[in-house]
């Protein structure tokens, strides 16, 4: 049998340690100063030791008050996070998906409309997320870039990610080799500074300059760039599928090189059994099953004829 404190006595004194004062834990605790200057009294009476120095400009722990703090925060808070997960564990009216722009914008927003076909009844939210930032609470799962580990999450991978050059058809008519890449105008990605270096030395082109071109702030403009004959753009599956079936842009080199990361559909554990978690899911991993249109490869070939 447990033998605890007066958890009242425990919130107490937690608050007022964290505001170092009475009156912010009250109206932490929606009480009067007062009222928690009492509590907190009759906990330490309970205990035989003081807890805090009472100082006219305000309160310090004592040793043993230090000594209790630490736990008894972490105790509060891993009853919040609990309390919080079984919340969370009946289905979510809405399917709150975290996705960077440049992925809805190049892949997943082209495709919504067949999901809403199979699941018209569940509701999606696309809140702003992808590689760049951390998997937040609130979402049901997000779509995220990276090594596959992310801290009480599970992790399933959609697909690897590849680089290789893409460019719109006229410009590609130039390029027969990665040594015509010399003179031309490289597209670049902010946060991706480094993949066009690593393309040019796997391709063993050292004298092409790798800084050359404007920069843009995502993968989605840089590829729109490249769709509007501006310069040649790094592709990175999946963003690029479209247009190189559709024949907006091209990949005038066999070289891919690996970006050593992947593509994964991350979520709570406790979520694991939400139906319309499930549906995306399903349907997430049939889509990435689909290969590109054959167009894709006829295009390529038709313009190495030329």
């Amino acid at each position: 049998m447990r033998r605890l404190p007066p958890l009242n006595g425990l919130r107490a004194f937690e608050a007022a340690a964290r505001h170092g004062r009475f009156a912010a834990a009250g109206a932490e605790l929606h009480v009067t100063q007062a009222a928690v200057s009492r509590i907190v009294r009759l906990l330490e009476d309970r205990l035989g030791f003081q807890l805090f120095e009472r100082l006219p400009n305000g309160l310090v722990l004592t040793a043993q008050g230090k000594a209790l703090q630490p736990g008894i925060t972490a105790a509060f808070d891993a009853i919040a996070g609990v309390t919080e997960q079984v919340s969370a564990m009946h289905d979510a009216p809405i399917l709150t998906v975290g996705v960077g722009p440049s992925f809805a914008v190049r892949w997943l927003i082209p495709r919504l409309a067949k999901f809403h076909q199979q699941h018209a009844d569940i509701e999606i939210l696309f809140a702003t997320g992808g590689a760049l930032n951390p998997f937040k609470d609130d979402w049901t799962c997000g779509i995220l870039l990276g090594d596959g580990d992310w801290a009480n999450c599970e992790a399933e991978l959609l697909f690897s990610a590849d680089l290789f050059p893409v460019c719109a058809p006229a410009v590609a008519q130039q390029l027969k080799q990665p040594a015509d890449l010399r003179g031309t105008t490289l597209l670049h990605v902010q946060h991706s500074p480094d993949e066009w270096p690593q393309w040019l030395k796997a391709a063993g082109e050292t004298e092409v300059p790798a800084t050359q071109g404007p920069s843009f702030d995502t993968y989605a403009m840089a590829l729109q760039a490249a769709v509007d004959g501006v310069g040649i753009a790094m592709g990175l599956r999946p963003y690029v599928e479209d247009d190189l079936a559709d024949g907006r842009l091209v990949a005038p080199f066999s070289l891919t090189i690996p970006k050593r990361k992947g593509w994964y559909l991350v979520y709570r554990t406790f979520r694991r059994d939400d139906s319309r978690l499930n549906a995306f899911r399903l349907w997430l991993h049939e889509s990435f099953k689909v290969k590109p249109h054959r167009k894709m490869n006829r295009n390529l070939k038709r313009l190495k004829r030329r």
